[in-house]
């Protein structure tokens, strides 16, 4: 049986305008020395900066391996829920989404979903996705078939490593999530 190793990590700190800082760039490095020893095939990013910045240190410590964006891993707000689903504390933060925004990011995240959550289709493959929070956050969401609006409150830290496992005829395993244990406690942002 064949397995999907999806090796996904937020972005490293980045400032209020998205640019990755030296810390940031510590932090993703880190995560590659991490992942050194993993025979990775590839490393998807999301194209915004942070994240294609993280993506291009974290790879220099994996020889060889392909460096590509993925449009499906860009910040969007995976599902929007109705009004009558959200806990009150969150009621603000969904203030303003229109029916467009709400069908793009659906769109979204079910073409994440799509691409990235499916056992391979031949031999075992080991990738790494650099994304964002709520990209993390769906994908944890989606492995353990939990209801959509259960996207929230899974916060996950800059360069928290999760890794989940896709089995054909099996349900995903998430092996581990927001793991930290690359990092020294000053470069740990805990979410």
């Amino acid at each position: 049986m064949s397995v999907r190793h999806l090796y996904v990590a937020r972005h490293g700190r980045a400032d209020a305008l998205g640019v990755l800082t030296d810390d940031g760039r510590r932090q993703a490095r880190l995560l590659g020395e991490r992942l050194a020893e993993v025979p990775v095939a590839a490393v998807w990013h999301s194209p915004l900066p942070r994240a294609t910045d993280s993506a291009q240190e974290l790879a220099a410590h994996l020889a060889g391996v392909p460096v590509a964006p993925a449009e499906e891993l860009v910040d969007h707000v995976p599902y929007v829920p109705a009004p009558a689903e959200l806990p009150p504390s969150w009621a603000g933060f969904f203030d303003g989404y229109d029916a467009a925004e709400t069908a793009e990011g659906h769109r979204l995240a079910a073409a994440l979903v799509a691409r990235f959550a499916t056992p391979p289709p031949g031999d075992d493959i080991h990738e790494v996705l650099v994304t964002h929070a709520f990209q993390v956050a769906w994908l944890v969401r989606h492995a353990l078939d939990a209801p959509p609006l259960r996207w929230l409150g899974l916060n996950s830290a800059n360069t928290g490593l999760t890794l989940i496992e896709y089995r054909t005829g099996l349900p995903p395993a998430v092996a581990f999530f927001n793991d930290l244990s690359h990092l020294p406690d000053e470069l740990r942002d805990h979410a």
